[in-house]
C-alpha cells in the first residue's frame, strides 16, 4: 500500500525552464534594445558559452553529482559554506556570469565588457522575478495532502533550492520534509539519497511513489533504490532505456494511478 509521494522539483512542480527562459528573453531584450542584436540569437550564444565554461571548472564534476547545471550558475549564489567546492563556487560565479554574457555578446559581435558585467547582474534579478509553478501542481498536492506523506526531493545547492522555495513559499507546507542532495552530499540518481528520504519517514520502498520529469535522475535513482516510479513527460519526450513503472503527461494523472494501487 502507498503511504507516501515524494516529487521531484524543478519541471515537475516549478516550471523551472520556462522561469529560465524568461530571464533570458528579458535579459536579452535590454541588448537588443541597446545595440540591434537578435535577442534569440544573444541567448543562444550565452547559453552556449556558459555550457563551455561551466565544464572547465574544477568543481565540475560535483556540480554534476549533486545536479546543479549550468544555468543555474548564471544567477544562484552558492552560500553554502558547509562543503568546499560550493565555497569555490561562491567565489568563481560572479567572473563565470561576466564571463558568459561578454562571450555571447562577442560571439554576435559587440565587444562591451562594462556591458556584458550590466547583462550578467541583470539576469539573476530577472530569474527570482519569474517563478512559475505548473497550474495542476497546487490542485495535486492538495488532493493528496490528507492521504499520504509527502516529500519533496531535490537536486542542487540548498541555498539555491531554498531560494526557489522562497519566492513560491505556498510550496513549502505541503511537504513533511524537504530533501536538497547539496545537504546530503549525494544527489540523485545515487540510491543512498532516496534511502535517505525513505529513513526520514520510516517508510519501506514499497511504500513510497517518486514523481519526477528526469529520466536519467529521479527515475534511474528511484528505480535503482526499488521504488515505483511516475515519469510526468509533458513534452512527449521519447523514454530511452530507463523504464518507469508509469508515465504520465499531467500531474492530475497521478489520482487515477494511486486509486488503481489501493
Amino acid at each position: 500500500m502507498i503511504k507516501a509521494v515524494f516529487f521531484d522539483l524543478d519541471d515537475t512542480l516549478l516550471w523551472d525552464q520556462k522561469s529560465i527562459k524568461t530571464a533570458f528573453a528579458a535579459t536579452c531584450k535590454v541588448a537588443e534594445e541597446r545595440y540591434g542584436v537578435d535577442a534569440r540569437q544573444l541567448e543562444e550564444a550565452v547559453r552556449a558559452a556558459a555550457r563551455d565554461l561551466y565544464t572547465s571548472y574544477e568543481f565540475y564534476p560535483f556540480t554534476q553529482m549533486i545536479g546543479i547545471n549550468p544555468f543555474e550558475g548564471l544567477w544562484g549564489n552558492f552560500l553554502d559554506n558547509h562543503h568546499d567546492q560550493f565555497r569555490k563556487m561562491k567565489e568563481t560565479v560572479p567572473a563565470y556570469r561576466r564571463n558568459a554574457w561578454t562571450a555571447g555578446l562577442k560571439t554576435i559581435g559587440v565587444e562591451d565588457l562594462d556591458f556584458g558585467y550590466e547583462l550578467a547582474e541583470r539576469f539573476p534579478q530577472e530569474r527570482c522575478q519569474a517563478p512559475f509553478v505548473y497550474e495542476e501542481t497546487f490542485a495535486i498536492l492538495d488532493s493528496l495532502k490528507d492521504d499520504y506523506q509527502l516529500l519533496l526531493l531535490t537536486n542542487g545547492s540548498p541555498d539555491l533550492q531554498n531560494t526557489k522555495l522562497a519566492i513560491t513559499p505556498e510550496l513549502i507546507p505541503y511537504f513533511d520534509h524537504i530533501v536538497i542532495s547539496g545537504d546530503f552530499g549525494r544527489g540523485k540518481p545515487d540510491p543512498a539519497i532516496f534511502e535517505h528520504a525513505l529513513s526520514l519517514n520510516s517508510l519501506s520502498r514499497e511504500e513510497v511513489l517518486m514523481v519526477g520529469d528526469n529520466l536519467m535522475t529521479d527515475i534511474l535513482g528511484a528505480n535503482r533504490a526499488g521504488i515505483k516510479t511516475i515519469w510526468i513527460n509533458r513534452d512527449n519526450k521519447e523514454r530511452s532505456e530507463i523504464i518507469p513503472t508509469y508515465e504520465i503527461n499531467h500531474l492530475q494523472e497521478l489520482t487515477r494511478i494511486l486509486e488503481e494501487m489501493s
